[in-house]
């Protein structure tokens, strides 16, 4: 049962970042999730339900992602924390592409759906004290603001790209230009060594 209702979630998201909000129906998630029609409304009984269940399925998937990814940074200097952010990006506007662009269309939906709020902020919260701790070990002046910039220039460099798809996107020159800057001026190596 908890499997199913994974599966349905899953396919949720998929059809949220593939089609947008006008696109999520129940039809649309049963389809994708190749389960008999009416699963999804049996698990949730409204739309304000089945975008609830959407937000902490793709909230805990992505915090298990950035678990991953978080100890490049915290083992390495501005060289690694530019690689790591660098394959985040990439990871996001690629292979984890619909459940990015699933990420983004709940942003905007909670604009006229508050009670998506809380969840979405404390997910930023938690992103945003992690690039405030990398930051911080890494010498920042002002770690909480540098984070900050981080954090949303991260999240805008993806956006651009799942709206405006390069053929090769590597993010890697501009996050070194911009960890550089923040941290000081000191340039973080391209070989990743950069900055120790």
């Amino acid at each position: 049962m908890a499997r199913r209702r994974e599966q349905v979630l899953d396919a949720a998201v998929e059809v949220l970042g593939g089609e947008g909000a006008r696109g999520l129906t129940y039809q649309a998630v049963d389809r994708a999730a190749a389960v008999p029609t009416g699963t999804t409304s049996n698990y949730f009984r409204n739309r304000a339900a089945l975008l609830g269940g959407i937000v902490e399925h793709l909230l805990a998937l992505e915090r298990r992602e950035w678990e991953a990814f978080a100890q490049g940074p915290a083992q390495g200097g501005t060289g690694k924390l530019v690689e790591t952010l660098a394959a985040l990006a990439r990871r996001a506007a690629g292979p984890g592409r619909a459940r990015t662009a699933a990420r983004f269309a709940l942003l905007l939906e909670s604009a006229a759906r508050p009670e998506l709020r809380a969840p979405l902020a404390r997910a930023r919260q938690d992103a945003l004290e992690r690039s405030t701790e990398w930051v911080r070990r890494l010498g920042s002046a002002a770690p909480e603001r540098h984070g900050r910039i981080l954090l949303d220039h991260l999240e805008g460099l993806v956006l651009r790209q799942l709206a405006f798809p390069g053929e090769a996107f590597d993010p890697a020159d501009e996050l070194r230009a911009l960890v550089g800057g923040l941290l000081g001026g000191v340039p973080a190596a391209a070989d990743g060594r950069g900055g120790d």
